[in-house]
């Protein structure tokens, strides 16, 4: 790091005395970034902030110039953020100013006075080779530690052992989340604190929800934090976390952009491999879809442990923006349960088959990456191939709705059309339509009977607006906020049986 205040006054060479402020003051801890000399009045506009500035006081009048020139010299030193001043006596002043000491200490600005002896450019090649000094230590622990982060590479576990070197160049904690933001856990890697874990997790969702490239500082809990995603734009393959470490110097940025592009590497030698998985999944459902069954089992077992126990659901997606996370999460879940989660890419779909056990978990999954899906009832390899006709049924529903999830139990027990052979019909019937009439009662609307109308008239427009003294307009609109209360979509002719069904059924009870 840069030389102090301190260090500058220690250098016995220079012989520079401390005037302002004591020698226990934290101001003297400041760092010096470089030393500038100048005699303008207001030398700020070419300063940086954490300069010494070097005066010899010439912009001073040696006999007329009044506390308030020096008080606000100072004040313009202190607001740019200049770490100290520089006084040299015996040049234009015999001694140091009496104002000039006393603007130094009511604005905290360390004094030095710089003897007659001590040339300027002394204090300056002082700073200047500490600076170089600093610099050729740091380029040479970033050589080193670039050395130790490639032989960590070369070992069996390389990414694991990247990050193991990386945390101990970095002197702090360093954590991995994969695609779907399960923390990897890494062996004698210390662990991320268990007070910022839940911030740390919500970065890391959002970091990957957005599919893109990104870096990421935060401060999580008072503590800083710096996320970086890993993989490309769309296809990320999880998230580099790092807390408690220094402020990233050059030095330090590099070592991180070595790690990054490694794991980056790393993480990207396994696509193919994926890819090639995905296209073995997709055979072997296709094979169960044929009635292999045994030859599907097979596969599984030496490649996945086994296949879901029946009795199944079979869940269909649409894949959602990000769908290449999705399939990392679906993978991930899989070698979770070893095989107890099934999954395969078939057209644009996703089909996931599960026990019914592990249903919640796929749901779940689903929900986050923002995926919409419909799920078959129970069943049984066997009748695989009717599960997934339920499955994309409800998908289809699901997107009628516009809902993210639709089970097939949904439409095939719940709807008034799967009911009409129960005796328990009539009692569906009422409770599909009570919103209507709560939403009539509440908001003094004519909903319920603008259906019954438009219903007896089988749906004609012109014929139900006549019949009900309305423009068909107003008939229209009562017509789609009766299927926004019941969450049916009336323009499809399943929900309109649906909502047919209902109402005859209460008129004959």
């Amino acid at each position: 790091m840069p030389p102090t205040i301190s260090a500058i006054l220690h250098n016995s060479s220079l012989n520079l005395r401390l005037v302002e402020p004591g020698a226990a003051d934290p101001a003297l801890q400041a760092p010096v970034s470089w030393v500038h000399s100048s005699d303008l009045d207001d030398p700020t506009p070419f300063l940086d902030p954490g300069q010494l500035l070097l005066t010899d006081g010439t912009q001073f009048s040696v006999s007329d110039s009044t506390d308030s020139q020096y008080s606000d010299y100072v004040q313009r030193l202190v607001n740019h953020g200049i770490s100290g001043l520089g006084f040299a006596t015996q040049v234009i002043h015999g001694v140091l100013p009496q104002g000039l000491k006393d603007a130094c200490s009511h604005h905290g600005l360390p004094l030095l006075e710089v003897p007659d002896r001590t040339p300027f450019i002394a204090i300056i090649r002082f700073v200047a080779d500490w600076l170089a000094k600093e610099q050729h230590a740091r380029s040479e622990w970033s050589l080193q530690a670039q050395r130790a982060i490639a032989r960590a590479a070369l070992r069996p576990d390389g990414l694991r052992s990247i990050l193991a070197e990386l945390e101990r160049q970095l002197h702090g904690w360093v954590a991995l989340f994969d695609a779907a933001g399960n923390h990897i856990l890494m062996p004698n890697n210390r662990p991320i604190p268990s007070a910022l874990m839940p911030g740390v997790q919500e970065a890391v969702a959002k970091a990957l929800g957005q599919g893109s490239r990104s870096v990421t500082q935060l401060t999580v809990d008072g503590e800083q934090v710096t996320l970086q995603t890993l993989g490309r734009r769309h296809y990320l393959r999880g998230v580099l976390v790092l807390g408690a470490i220094e402020p990233l110097d050059p030095a330090r940025t590099d070592i991180i952009n070595s790690v990054i592009a490694l794991a980056s590497l790393a993480l990207e030698q396994t696509r193919t491999l994926d890819t090639a998985r995905r296209h073995l999944r997709a055979g072997v459902f296709e094979q169960l879809l044929a009635g292999g069954i045994d030859v599907a089992e097979r596969t599984a077992r030496q490649v996945w442990g086994r296949l879901p126990a029946e009795p199944l659901v079979v869940t269909v997606a649409h894949q959602p923006g990000q769908g290449q996370n999705l399939l990392e999460a679906l993978e991930l879940l899989s070698d979770d349960h070893r095989g107890a989660v099934f999954y395969a890419q078939r057209n644009q779909n996703v089909v996931i088959l599960a026990g019914a056990t592990l249903q919640d978990k796929v749901t779940q999954l689903l929900e986050r990456y923002g995926a919409t899906a419909g799920a078959s009832g129970t069943t049984t390899f066997a009748n695989l191939a009717q599960g997934l006709k339920e499955g994309e049924r409800s998908l289809q529903r699901a997107v009628e709705l516009s809902r993210a999830f639709v089970a097939f139990d949904e439409i095939s027990e719940g709807g008034m059309l799967g009911l009409l052979r129960r005796d328990e019909a009539g009692s569906v019937a009422t409770r599909l339509i009570e919103p209507l009439a709560k939403h009539d009662e509440s908001e003094q609307t004519q909903l319920l009977p603008t259906v019954t109308a438009w219903l007896a008239n089988n749906c004609v427009w012109d014929r139900t607006a006549k019949e009900l003294g309305i423009h068909r307009h107003t008939l229209r609109n009562r017509i789609d906020a009766a299927g926004t209360v019941l969450g049916l979509n009336l323009d499809s002719l399943r929900d309109r049986l649906e909502l047919f069904a209902a109402v005859e059924f209460l008129e004959k009870r």
